[in-house]
């Protein structure tokens, strides 16, 4: 999805090893959110995976000297 959002070729995927401790799987729920507190989402996925990829592609100046001090550091980022 997010390459489609770029307009890149899925070639450009990689596929590497999990980190350790890496969790196998995610599970969210937001119900609790929306029964307890009366909360509800000003978007759906899609619309928030299509914003925040926007907003990198837009704003690299800001985070890409941050990505690059942080794998330096990560022993496992080779």
């Amino acid at each position: 999805k997010i390459l489609s959002i770029m307009d890149k070729s899925e070639d450009l995927m990689e596929f590497v090893d999990d980190r350790p401790g890496h969790d196998f799987r995610y599970s969210m729920n937001s119900n609790k959110l929306q029964n307890e507190l009366g909360w509800k989402s000003k978007t759906n996925f899609e619309l928030g995976i299509e914003n925040t990829v926007n907003w990198y592609l837009n704003n690299s100046k800001w985070w890409e000297n941050l990505s690059e001090s942080i794998f330096e550091h990560t022993p496992w980022k080779k």
